[in-house]
């Protein structure tokens, strides 16, 4: 079985779980949620086979280009919704969250994709590029779980103030917690992989640790929108509405930085 059988196995999969949590959604059956839950750790397990194969087969990370990176932030989100499904039991967020990862799925086995591995330039054989873009992608994938939370808090607050409570949903204030905790796990390791490690890794392979390249100036605004969450929320007592709207924009930006400078601004970090 090779990595690309394996890639497709596991999207097989991620749209079996998205099944069964609508069918949660729409039918208010905890055993549905459980199944929709079950057939994602199975993916995540496949697609874990599918990563490491691919780094077999091409001898070096599974993120050099597009494909590999779109590859491995579906696999992170995964990992980062089961984690938070089985710790706060976030089983509504289940449907939706899956789309992104769908969505993700399907970007990555897009024709426009290149799949090809190809040799590295002598600028990404180094060890850094594991720890650099891994724990970077990781901290996004937080991230995109704080943000589809955010959202559904926006309605849930929104539907509580018309007196209108959801039996099996989180309470908007349950799911104003679960944000901020996403948030305060992938901020450090954003902080960690986005700009320390590539801050290290930029002076060993071009001797500055800074040259304002477009994604890193985005990583850097990307940052400071968290960081004015994690403040306000800390220092001001911020929570709710405003937080929230301060976690989307933060994931919006994130993704910006992601996709939109690869495409729309050229840099020394744009994917082919």
């Amino acid at each position: 079985m090779n990595e690309s059988v394996l890639f497709l196995t596991t999207f097989f999969l991620y749209i079996i779980s998205t099944f069964f949590y609508f069918a949660f959604i729409l039918a208010k059956k905890d055993n549905l949620a459980r199944i929709g839950f079950k057939f994602a750790l199975a993916g995540l397990f496949t697609h874990t086979m599918a990563l490491f194969l691919r780094t077999f087969e091409s001898g070096h990370a599974p993120f050099t280009n597009m494909y590999e990176s779109l590859s491995f932030l579906a696999w992170g989100s995964i990992l980062a919704y089961i984690l938070i499904e089985r710790k706060y039991n976030s089983r509504n967020a289940g449907p939706y969250f899956m789309l992104i990862v769908i969505a993700l799925m399907a970007l990555a086995s897009s024709p426009l994709m290149p799949k090809e591995a190809m040799p590295l330039i002598p600028a990404l054989q180094s060890y850094w590029l594991w720890l650099h873009v891994s724990v970077t992608l990781i901290g996004e994938a937080f991230f995109a779980v704080a943000f589809i939370i955010s959202i559904m808090y926006l309605v849930a607050d929104t539907r509580e103030r018309q007196g209108k409570i959801e039996k099996l949903g989180l309470s908007s204030d349950k799911l104003d917690f679960i944000s901020y905790k996403c948030i305060a796990v992938g901020f450090p390791l954003f902080t960690l992989g986005g700009l320390i490690f590539g801050m290290i890794w930029a002076y060993k392979a071009w001797g500055r640790y800074w040259s304002w390249d477009p994604k890193e100036t985005w990583s850097l605004i990307t940052w400071f929108v968290f960081a004015i969450y994690l403040h306000t929320r800390i220092v001001m007592g911020w929570k709710g509405r405003r937080s929230a709207f301060i976690a989307i924009i933060g994931f919006l930006a994130a993704l910006f930085t992601y996709f939109g400078v690869n495409y729309l601004l050229a840099g020394l970090h744009s994917y082919t």
